[in-house]
Formats: structure tokens, sequence, C-alpha cells
């Protein structure tokens, strides 16, 4: 018979004492676990690169400056004779016509009073010049007769031919004498006819104003002499022109100038309208002119002056002296591989660039073609659709783990 107390010794333990038995490995689970998230935490992560794909289209090699627009033809107008010009009541922006606007009126300055001493001293002047005329006359008829008798002489062999050639010269002299004489003595006439009988005040009637009118149908673009004044011939009163008329002329570096022909397409952009602007270079000027640049380095440039294509209608407030940003296109390709430039670096002379392979940055050596600012076309090295990272910099070689964070268009 077993006894009470060899039956509680024989009793398994309380479930309460089995129940906290496994509380004792969890410290150590947690250790692990810390652990390994250290040893993971200092394991190399991928480095995250901007990329892009290497695809097909259209590639435009350009040259971009500065320009600024000025009329096809200008006319300064000035005016024909001295005289009072009246106030020009136009302004700039006004519209005239060609051969209706009068663009100026000039009086004719009166003139100078001609007075009783002005009088006598043009009938002196007359009478003087009268006077040297019948001396002069007298002198060649003189000389002429001395020339005859001296020739008579010479035919009998009497005088030398010397003196022969003597009076003919005196001869000539004289006959020229009167020719001056007769001259001076129109002008003196001339003088005294100032004088008329029909006007007993002695002076001059003014003549009939000169109207100056538009030689062009367009708008006015600058006066010169707006106020009442009196001018002399050939002073600038307006400026006229067609303003829709436009030509753009840019500014070029003489290495870029070299490349640009004649029928090079142009697109003018910040010109202050939405679309850019379509013009066509017309004339690459041949000389270049030396130009000091921003930065204080002298640069050669030369002129490429271009036509506008775009029709007047969509190009609204568009003027005279205007500042644009030309892009001479001067080579484009329609189906040519390309990859933006800033994922192609310098290897020694060649081209490299890196391409994501498998979670890695491979180099590679490249081919290039013609270049953008912005694209490179690639000839060998590079597949359609592969992706390349931009920038890689000094912080991306080759064989690293690499994470795409973005794809550039």
């Amino acid at each position: 018979m077993t006894s009470p107390d060899s039956s509680a010794a024989s009793a398994p333990p309380p479930r309460s004492a089995n129940k906290h038995r496994p509380r004792r490995w969890l410290p150590w689970c947690g250790a692990v676990l810390l652990g390994g998230l250290i040893v993971v935490g200092f394991l190399p992560q991928p480095t995250r690169v901007e990329t892009a794909r290497v695809v097909r289209g259209t590639l435009q090699v350009c040259v971009t400056e500065e320009g600024k627009t000025r009329l096809r033809q200008r006319y300064i107008v000035s005016a024909p004779v001295a005289g009072h010009l009246r106030r020009i009541p136009y302004k700039a922006g006004e519209a005239v016509q060609t051969d209706k606007t009068v663009l100026a009126v000039i009086d004719a300055l009166p003139p100078l009073m001609l007075d009783a001493r002005s009088r006598a001293l043009a009938e002196a002047r007359r009478a003087a010049a009268a006077a040297s005329l019948d001396k002069a006359r007298a002198a060649e008829q003189f000389a002429a007769n001395e020339l005859r008798r001296f020739q008579k002489l010479y035919a009998e062999k009497t005088v030398a031919v010397q003196e022969l050639e003597s009076v003919q010269l005196r001869a000539t002299a004289a006959a020229q004498d009167v020719a001056a004489a007769e001259s001076e003595l129109q002008r003196a006439e001339a003088e005294l006819a100032e004088f008329s009988t029909a006007r007993p005040d002695g002076t001059n009637s003014r003549s009939a104003p000169v109207e100056v009118r538009s030689p062009v149908t367009g708008r006015v673009l600058r006066v010169f002499e707006e106020n009442a004044r009196v001018v002399n011939a050939g002073v600038p009163l307006i400026e006229v022109g067609d303003p829709t008329d436009l030509e753009v002329v840019i500014e070029v570096l003489s290495r870029d100038g070299a490349v640009v022909s004649p029928g090079t397409r142009v697109e003018l952009e910040q010109w202050g309208g939405g679309a850019p602007l379509l013009a066509k270079v017309r004339l690459v000027e041949p000389a270049a002119f030396t130009k000091v640049s921003a930065l204080g380095v002298e640069e050669q440039r030369v002129n490429v002056v271009a036509d506008l294509v775009t029709p007047p209608e969509q190009r609204p407030g568009l003027g005279d002296q205007f500042r644009v940003e030309a892009r001479l296109v001067v080579w484009e390709g329609n189906d040519v591989l390309k990859v933006p430039a800033g994922a192609l670096f310098r290897r020694g002379e060649r081209w490299a660039t890196l391409v994501v392979a498998n979670g890695r940055a491979r180099e590679r050596l490249v081919t290039v073609g013609k270049a953008s600012d912005r694209e490179m076309q690639v000839l060998a090295g590079l597949n359609e659709g592969e992706e390349v990272i931009l920038h890689p910099g000094e912080r991306v070689r080759d064989g690293q783990r690499v994470r795409p964070i973005q794809i550039a268009p």
C-alpha cells in the first residue's frame, strides 16, 4: 500500500514552473536579432543613382546666341534745302504713306535787304567789268593784227620761228582774257538784276515752301528735329520704315560662323511671345570684329543676318531693335542613337559611360558623333534601351552596386 508521502514525491511539478522556463531564452533571442540587424546595417548598401535610357530620336546641333531685330530698310529723311523748318507734328509709331504723307514743311529764308549802297556797289562792279571787257577786246584785236603781220613776215623769211610763236602765245592769252572779262560782266549784271524797278522797296520776294513727303509706307521710327527752327540742307529730320519687314542680326563666335551657311534654319525664342519664331539665314558677313565679353575676354565675332519666315500676324508687338535668343540649327538627324551628355565622361582620349547591368555599374567605352548642348550621338558601344548613369562623378565605380532612383526623360 502506497503511503501518502511517496505519492506526493512522485507527483509531476506544477504547471506554473514549466510555463516560466522558456522565458529564459528570450533575452538571447533578442541579442541575436539585434546583432543581426547591426551586421546588416554595416553591410554596403547600393548607391542610389539617376539613370536614363539610350534611345533613338531627333538630334539637333545648334549654335545658341543672343540677337536683335532690325528693319531691313530704314529711311532717314533730311532737309533738301536750307530754310525755316515748321514744327513736325508726328510722333514715333504714327503711320505714313508713300508720297502722300507730308513729313515736314520748310519755308525759305527771306533774302537780305538790297539797299541803295548795295545797288551802287553792284552798278560800280558792272561798270568795272564792262571796262575790263572793252580793254580785253582791244588787246585781243591788237594781238590778232600783230599775228597777221608776223605770219606774213615769216612767210617772206624775214623773222625767225621763235618770234612767230611768241606772237601766237600773246594772241591766245588775249582771247582768254576776253572770255574771263565776259564772265565777270555776266556776274556783275546778275547781281544788279536783283534790283528791279517793279519792286521799289529793294527786296526780294519769298519762294514757295518746300514739302518733304514720306518715301515709304510704314511708321515713324524716330523724330530728330521736332521743334521749329532754322536748318541747313542735309540735316536729318525724321526716320521712317516698315516695322513688319524685319530681319535678325546674331553675333556668333567666328568659329561657329564658319559652319553656318545661307539657308540655315533659325529658331527665335525669348522674344516675348509664346511659340518660337522661324527664320532663315540670308548672309554671314565676311569680316569679323573683336568684342569684349562680360568676363573681360576678347572674342572674335561675326554677324549672321537672318530673315524672319513667321508672318507678321503671328508675331504682334515685335519691333525694331528687340532682343531675341536665336538657335541656329547647323545639323539635324532624325533616327539617331543618342544619350544624355551628362552620362559621358572622358577616359583618356576616349569617351566612357557607366551602364546599369544586374544591379551593378559597368564601365563601357563608347564612340560619339555629333553633340548638342544636352545630348550626344552614339556611334558604337551602346545599344538602344540600355540604362546609363547620369553624372556619376567620383562616387560610382565600375562593378559597384547601384539602385536607380529616377529615370530621366
